[in-house]
């Protein structure tokens, strides 16, 4: 069983980034993200595996990789540069209603794990980043600052352990965190202005670095002892393996 969940897992990706890989002649570039991110989509999730103790993937885990799937398909477009926008916008809007499925998914089936969560919560991290990507080719580099900010945070807490500590539940934080995603998206379509576009992913950026600013503060204040091992130390709690449907975006430091 362990043998064909990895095979599946190996064998899925190839056609479906393939076929996500739309227009302009399958360019070189488009194809490499597409075996680059497909090879590491496998050998991390089975690395990641390995590591919680468990052998293959939960129900829930599969509808996570299937929107890890169409990140991928989402990047090789962004890595083609020439596409219509439509595809992307679709790509990323399906990812999205994906999300928050499979943490439902989880709690119903009772198979709900720290793996799973770390999962969820990277795929939505690096979709954050592909749209920050996009965006900077209209308004310019600093808008990779939202999709950088909470890599930045991680790395942080390599050297400062602290950080890696579970945060309190904050409504607020959660807003912050969707309004990236929206605000994202709809930069992405080019519906709006450039100016009205530029102003609302500075407000978001804004809205980020406060939100990350207050955890910071938060977490030197209640600075505690905490051992060199992120995963025991963050070891991700009841209530973020319980998020509530529609929370679109990790938190700072839940997979530190």
């Amino acid at each position: 069983m362990i043998k064909q969940d990895l095979l599946l897992r190996a064998v899925v990706p190839a056609p479906v980034l393939a076929a996500g890989v739309f227009g302009g002649g399958f360019p070189p570039l488009a194809w490499a993200t597409g075996v680059v991110y497909s090879l590491a989509l496998v050998l991390l999730t089975e690395w990641g595996l390995r590591r919680s103790g468990r052998g293959a993937f939960g129900p829930a885990d599969w509808i996570t990789f299937a929107r890890a799937i169409l990140v991928g398909c989402a990047a090789a477009l962004i890595a083609e540069g020439d596409f219509s926008l439509g595809w992307l916008v679709g790509l990323v809007g399906v990812a999205l209603l994906l999300d928050g499925l499979d943490g439902q998914v989880a709690r119903r089936t009772g198979t709900a794990s720290e793996f799973g969560a770390r999962f969820d919560m990277e795929v939505d991290a690096f979709l954050i980043l592909l749209l920050c990507i996009q965006v900077s080719r209209t308004l310019g580099l600093w808008v990779l600052a939202i999709g950088l900010m909470r890599y930045v945070f991680v790395a942080a807490s390599w050297t400062m352990p602290w950080l890696t500590a579970p945060l309190y539940p904050s409504m607020a934080r959660k807003t912050v965190a969707a309004v990236q995603g929206v605000v994202l998206v709809v930069a992405v379509s080019e519906l709006l202005p450039t100016s009205v576009t530029f102003g609302a992913v500075a407000v978001a950026l804004t809205a980020l670095a406060w939100s990350f600013g207050r955890d910071v503060v938060w977490l030197a204040r209640h600075r505690v002892a905490v051992s060199h091992r992120p995963a025991r130390i963050v070891a991700i709690t009841r209530s973020s393996l319980r998020r509530p449907l529609g929370h679109a975006w990790p938190g700072h430091n839940q997979a530190a």
